[in-house]
């Protein structure tokens, strides 16, 4: 490499495709946020051998990086401070101008349907697509594709701000990123890279799938769904031209048509292990990001004991291969939904919230708790608004250092005192509260005969003390144990308590694989 400079670190990659001139990624392109305060990529394509030319408008500099033997060169620099309009120029048989680029902070958000779901599809669409007037925030939405291998490069571009753009990107990162935005006076950049109903191991390389033994039903179930695909989509194919025939006499008779057959699990679907990795996540490593968000588990619901591993090791493989650290990976806990018991029941729902929570334990992440503002009747609640402020006020109090309480709180520990329960926190803020009127809510006791009763319980400084006539001696409690709780603990700053149990009971998903 020749550099006139001091910056410069070229990196030769062993993989690529030769190409007469530059090429760059889809996510490399005018309108981007670089991410400040880091060393940040630019990589691409060019004829074998071929040197390319980059400079840079923050920089009286410029640097040469010649294309390896498969025509795949990267240049690796520091960025600036946050700000721009910047440009930069790479010059080899073509010359690539990128423009309008700003720096700032760059998140991904990722996930199923809930972060899929657009601004125009949320509460108070109207109003807020007319006020999305913020040039400084910049959208990248890659578009949705699987792959059997990972892929280097995906199809999307950046774009600014605007009610022209924002009614059909997504609603959560939208959110989470105007809040940056406001509260740190700095471009942002998001990248949505979504898929509803999608499982985690969509979005988890194949090579981490393979090492863990409880994983392994995920693989197999694939491996035989591909083996009798041909069958099962020539079925579907019938069912199809059936149901098309179903759907014209429906029209003709005025009457409501049926709805199209599901396709088969197989390949090229969404839920196939390791697609989405491939095709949305793969070609978008190594862009320099501060971190993620990510919303999904409604799929995964019926395995929440196999995603107490599955969701620890698909962020794990996503920062080891982004090569940036253990970077902040913020996640939204499902929201409440279905019909309210009356009674304290099992929950897979609550066993995957637990599973989420149990996530807290890898460094540098987090947790918006948001078991308040579901919708019992539609999985897709349309309250996004605040879900963004609850990714947001985790991030602005531990990435960016200007909260000082950014979750609610977080079971800590039990004490039994006689027939009482004293249960300590995490997180309690300004100290514990319950919101509304009426008693503290949501709280189950029982002993080692394991069934539990509905509790008193009361807020004595910070902690929460749990008792029940029907339970002498406290053995487990559980605070908002349902897939729809009557729940209120808070604390003082308004943020919600985290679902919870205190004891390891096997559950209902406990062999599920």
């Amino acid at each position: 490499m020749k550099c006139k400079g001091t910056i410069g670190v070229l990196i030769l990659l062993l993989a690529g495709v030769a190409f007469a001139d530059i090429r760059l990624p889809a996510v490399i392109g005018d309108n981007m946020v670089l991410q400040q305060g880091k060393q940040i990529a630019i990589w691409g394509w060019a004829e074998a051998g071929e040197e390319v030319m980059v400079s840079v408008s923050w920089e009286s500099m410029q640097w040469g990086v010649t294309a390896d033997k498969d025509g795949k060169w990267q240049f690796k620099m520091n960025s600036p401070a946050a700000g721009g309009p910047y440009e930069i120029t790479l010059k080899g048989k073509n010359t690539i101008a990128l423009k309008n680029i700003l720096v700032g902070e760059v998140w991904v958000g990722s996930g199923q349907s809930n972060m899929q779901m657009t601004v125009q599809s949320s509460a108070n669409s109207q109003e807020e697509i007319a006020a999305a007037k913020y040039p400084k925030i910049r959208l990248f939405y890659v578009k949705r594709e699987v792959a059997d291998e990972p892929k280097s490069d995906c199809t999307g571009s950046w774009v600014e701000c605007s009610p022209e753009t924002i009614p059909g990107f997504s609603a959560v990162a939208y959110f989470f990123g105007r809040e940056l935005h406001k509260e740190l006076d700095v471009p942002v950049g998001l990248i949505h890279t979504s898929w509803g109903g999608t499982p985690a191991e969509s979005w988890t390389r194949r090579g981490v799938l393979e090492k863990e033994a409880d994983f392994a039903p995920i693989l197999k179930r694939y491996a035989d769904a591909v083996a009798g695909y041909p069958e099962a989509k020539k079925e579907y194919d019938q069912k199809v031209e059936d149901w098309k025939a179903a759907v014209a006499k429906a029209r003709a008779d005025g009457t409501n048509p049926p709805g199209r057959p599901r396709e088969p699990f197989g390949p090229g679907h969404s839920h196939s292990p390791s697609g989405l990795y491939n095709a949305m996540i793969a070609p978008l490593i190594p862009y320099g990001i501060q971190g993620a968000i990510w919303y999904q588990g409604e799929s995964n619901a019926g395995r929440a004991y196999q995603y107490r591993k599955l969701f620890p090791a698909m962020i794990t493989n996503w920062r080891e291969d982004w090569g940036q650290g253990d970077f902040p990976f913020l996640f939204v806990q499902l929201a409440n939904f279905m019909a309210v018991k009356d009674e304290p029941v099992e929950s897979a729902w609550a066993e995957l919230r637990e599973a989420q929570l149990k996530t807290l334990a890898l460094p540098n992440t987090g947790q918006a708790v948001i078991i308040d503002i579901g919708d019992a009747k539609d999985i897709h609640p349309k309250n996004k608004q605040d879900v963004g402020k609850r990714l947001a006020a985790w991030a602005l109090g531990t990435t960016y250092k200007k909260r000082a309480v950014y979750s609610g709180p977080l079971y800590k520990a039990m004490k039994v005192d006689g027939a009482k329960a004293i249960l300590s926190f995490d997180h309690f803020g300004g100290g514990l509260v319950v919101k509304g009127d009426g008693p503290l809510k949501g709280f189950a006791i029982a002993g080692e005969d394991k069934k539990f009763v509905w509790a008193e319980a009361k807020i004595e400084g910070n902690t929460v003390v749990v008792s029940s006539d029907a339970v002498a001696a406290p053995a487990a409690v559980r605070y908002a144990w349902a897939d729809n709780p009557v729940c209120n603990l808070y604390n003082a700053e308004g943020l919600p308590a985290s679902p919870f149990r205190t004891d390891e009971w096997p559950g209902l998903t406990v062999d599920a694989r």
